[in-house]
C-alpha cells in the first residue's frame, strides 16, 4: 500500500493500493497491444489528443493543483503554476511536434540519396520523482505521445494520487485504452519491469542512487536510458551584476519549492569584491522569506514534501557543522505538525564535506568567496555534478568564459535555470544525461532510420 500524507500536518490523506504481480503483467501487455496501433497514428490524430490533454490541465488547474500542495508540500499557487505549465509542454509538442519529425534528405552523389526518418519504438517507462510531481511526467509524456510511443510511469510512493490524476487527464482527453498507465509499484519490481521485453527504454529524473540503479538494469539488457539526477548548481555574482536583481534571484533560487530542486542555485559563489555587502543584503532577504502553509498565499514557501526530507536536511548540515562550516541563521526543523524548515545560510563549508557531493533538497544555500573568476569558475567546477549554474555579470567576456568553462548542461545568464518545452534540458558529469524537451526530448526514443535510394 501506498500511504499520501500531508506534509502540512502530518495527516494521512490517502491510501493507493500496490498493484498485484498479475495486474502488472495486465498493464505492460495492454502497453504493448496499444503501440501496435498507435505506431501507426497520424501526426493530425497525435496533435489532436496532445491539445486535448492541455484541455483537460486547464479545465482543472484548482483541483490537480490540490492533489500536490496535499501529497507533497507545494504551495498552492505554485502547483497552479505547475499545471498550467505542463499545459504548455502539450501545446509546444502539438504544434511543432510535425516539422520536428520531418525527414532529413542527404545528398550521396552519383544519383544516389539518403533520407533519416524519425520512427516510434515503443513502451517507454518513465521513473519520476516528487518534487514537480506533474512538469517532470509531462517532459516526458508529451513528447513521448507525440512520437508514437507508449509510456509507463513509476512515480514517487508519495505521489500516487497526481499518478492517478495524470492517466485520468490522458484518458478523459480521448487517448486509446494503454497509452499511458501508472504502475503503482515499489522501487524493487522496477529492474523486472526494465528486464521485459515489451519494455524499449527507460526515462529516469532523481537521485543518483536511483540512477545508478535504472542505468545499470538497462545497460545490463541494452536499452536506451536518459538520466536527470541531481545537482548542486552554482549562482555566481561578479562585480558588475545588477545586486539588487541577484539578490533577489538568489533568494528565488535558493527556496523555490522549499529549495527541492534539481535546478535550484545551492551554491552562492561571490567575488571577493562585492562578497560581504551581497551577502549582508542576502541574508536580510532570506531571512524575510516567509514560511507556512501552503494552503496560504501569502506564504513564500511550504513544508519539505516529508518529515523524513527535513530529517535529511538536517543532518547534512549538521554533518556540516561537525567538519567545521558555520550555519549563519535557520537550517532548523520549526515546531509544529508540519515538515517545516527555516530558510538558512551556511558558510565556511569544508571542500571535502560530503555537502559537496550531495545535494541540499532545502531551503539553505552555501556561500564561498572567489577572488576572480579563475577561482569562481573552479570552486563552480569542483562538485561531480553538472546540471544548471546561472551566472551574473554584465561583462561580456566574462560570459563567454563562464559559458565554455562551466561544466554544466545549462547556464543561464542574469537569471535562474529554469526549464521550458522549447529548450533541450539536461546535465552532465555525475547529473545525468540525455536530454528532455526541445527537439531532443522528442528524439531521444525515436528510431531514426536511415534509408538509401536512387533516383
Amino acid at each position: 500500500m501506498f500511504d499520501s500524507t500531508n506534509p502540512a500536518t502530518g495527516e494521512k490523506v490517502a491510501t493507493h493500493p500496490e498493484l498485484t504481480d498479475d495486474e502488472l503483467e495486465e498493464r505492460i501487455a495492454k502497453a504493448h497491444a496499444t503501440f501496435r496501433s498507435w505506431r501507426n497514428s497520424s501526426y493530425d490524430e497525435r496533435t489532436a489528443l496532445l491539445d486535448r490533454i492541455a484541455d483537460v490541465y486547464e479545465a482543472n488547474v484548482d483541483d490537480l493543483a490540490l492533489t500536490i500542495t496535499k501529497e507533497m508540500g507545494k504551495p498552492i499557487e505554485a502547483a497552479k503554476g505547475e499545471i498550467r505549465k505542463s499545459a504548455t509542454a502539450f501545446r509546444y509538442y502539438a504544434k511543432n511536434g510535425p516539422a520536428l519529425l520531418e525527414p532529413k534528405e542527404y545528398d550521396l552523389g552519383d544519383g544516389k540519396r539518403a533520407v533519416a526518418r524519425y520512427l516510434p519504438q515503443g513502451v517507454v517507462l518513465a521513473v519520476m520523482p516528487w518534487n514537480f510531481p506533474h512538469w517532470q511526467v509531462v517532459r516526458f509524456l508529451a513528447p513521448a505521445i507525440m512520437a508514437g510511443n507508449v509510456g509507463l510511469l513509476k512515480h514517487a510512493s508519495i505521489c500516487q494520487g497526481v499518478a492517478q490524476d495524470i492517466e485520468r487527464i490522458v484518458l478523459d482527453a480521448g487517448a486509446p485504452e494503454g497509452l499511458f498507465q501508472n504502475l503503482a509499484i515499489k522501487s524493487d519490481k522496477v529492474d523486472g519491469v526494465i528486464a521485459d521485453d515489451r519494455i524499449v527504454a527507460a526515462t529516469l529524473t532523481g537521485s543518483e542512487g536511483a540512477g545508478r540503479a535504472v542505468a545499470a538494469s538497462a545497460g545490463h539488457h541494452l536499452k536506451k536510458v536518459v538520466l536527470e539526477l541531481g545537482g548542486s548548481d552554482p549562482f555566481i555574482v561578479m562585480p558588475s551584476a545588477d545586486m539588487d536583481a541577484a539578490v533577489e534571484q538568489a533568494v528565488t533560487a535558493r527556496v523555490q519549492n522549499a529549495g527541492q530542486s534539481c535546478i535550484c542555485g545551492k551554491r552562492l559563489i561571490l567575488h571577493a569584491d562585492i562578497h560581504d555587502d551581497f551577502l549582508a543584503r542576502y541574508a536580510e532577504a532570506m531571512k524575510a522569506v516567509k514560511v507556512g502553509d501552503p494552503m496560504d498565499s501569502s506564504n513564500d514557501i511550504g513544508p519539505l514534501s516529508s518529515f523524513d526530507q527535513r530529517d535529511t536536511v538536517v543532518k547534512q548540515l549538521e554533518d556540516a557543522k561537525s567538519r567545521g562550516a558555520t550555519l549563519m541563521f535557520g537550517g532548523e526543523a520549526l515546531d509544529g505538525p508540519g515538515a517545516y524548515m527555516s530558510p538558512g545560510i551556511l558558510t565556511g563549508v569544508d571542500p571535502k564535506s560530503d555537502l559537496m557531493s550531495e545535494e541540499i533538497f532545502g531551503p539553505v544555500m552555501m556561500v564561498f568567496r572567489a577572488d576572480n573568476i579563475d577561482e569562481a569558475i573552479e570552486i563552480a567546477n569542483a562538485i561531480p555534478f553538472g546540471l544548471g549554474s546561472s551566472v551574473w555579470t554584465e561583462d561580456a567576456g566574462e560570459r563567454e568564459r563562464f559559458i565554455r568553462d562551466i561544466e554544466a548542461g545549462m547556464t543561464a545568464i542574469n537569471q535562474i535555470t529554469a526549464s521550458a518545452p522549447e529548450a533541450p534540458f539536461g546535465g552532465v558529469k555525475r547529473s545525468g544525461h540525455g536530454r528532455e524537451l526541445g527537439p531532443h526530448g522528442l528524439h531521444e526514443f525515436m528510431n531514426l532510420k536511415t534509408v538509401f535510394l536512387s533516383d
